[in-house]
């Protein structure tokens, strides 16, 4: 049995998140935690849900951890990295699927996993990663002929773009083609741009309504155009796939350290 804590427990995520673990017979709940000020405070982590779990959502790092074999973070990045020290001084493994991380806090993440097995994704979602697989592939086998696009379209509260998943996707787009993203990567074009730059990896960016999260990656050729696409219409599956994340870190060894991510848990790699 996984002891599972949960961080932002009263968001939406949050709450499919509980959902999750109290759906699952190889789980549960052992802690649920919110920011100081939630209005779910002191609340059962259930009661969203109409159940009654003992459970009641803290803002105290302690108390929220105290048991729990995995905590699962879908929160903001400085919440996360809070969370992560306090993981690493308590050895609690940590699932992260929280974005918009800089470079700098992506380091520290990496520092903490070297003393407490961490799963890092920028989308926990089976169906996606197994996209990024086939991005993967489908970059080697076309060649340089190709030009590349990535399409994202999100919720209008969403506060970073492109988004991390789109991001995770120019990182092996650009990985096979044998460049680097920063170089090669273009993130916005306004007014007169002249003719697309050879080898270059456009982005572009949606917002609006209640979008779960769409990627569209466009391979353009002469005379052919390929696309691979997922289309995500619940949160339900970075849940499950959250929970896959969060066995395979309870299944390592006592003792474990080491930065992860979907592709170790779903044996991609």
């Amino acid at each position: 049995m996984v002891a599972v804590a949960i961080a932002g427990a009263s968001g939406r995520m949050g709450r499919m998140l509980v959902d999750a673990v109290l759906a699952s017979p190889d789980c549960r709940l052992s802690g649920a935690l919110d920011v100081p000020g939630s209005v779910a405070l002191g609340q059962d982590a259930g009661a969203f849900a109409g159940r009654v779990t003992g459970v009641k959502v803290t803002a105290d790092l302690h108390e929220g951890l105290a048991g729990a074999d995995v905590l699962i973070d879908f929160t903001r990045p400085e919440g996360t990295l809070a969370h992560l020290a306090a993981c690493r001084q308590r050895g609690v493994r940590a699932v992260v699927g929280t974005t918009g991380f800089t470079a700098a806090q992506k380091d520290e993440i990496a520092a903490h996993a070297a003393q407490v097995a961490t799963v890092f994704a920028a989308n926990m979602s089976v169906g996606v990663n197994v996209m990024l697989r086939l991005l993967e592939q489908a970059t080697r086998a076309l060649g340089p002929g190709y030009d590349i696009e990535v399409v994202e379209a999100h919720h209008k509260h969403k506060v970073d773009a492109p988004s991390g998943t789109a991001l995770a996707m120019g990182e092996v787009l650009a990985r096979a083609r044998g460049v680097d993203l920063a170089t090669h990567g273009v993130f916005e074009r306004h007014g007169h741009t002249g003719a697309r730059a050879e080898g270059s990896i456009g982005f572009a960016t949606v917002r609006g309504g209640d979008l779960v999260g769409e990627h569209l990656v466009m391979f353009a050729g002469t005379g052919e155009r390929i696309e691979i696409a997922h289309k995500s219409s619940s949160r339900a599956n970075y849940a499950d796939g959250s929970l896959r994340a969060a066995r395979f870190l309870a299944a390592l060894p006592p003792g474990a350290t080491g930065l992860y991510d979907m592709g170790d848990v779903l044996g991609l790699k």
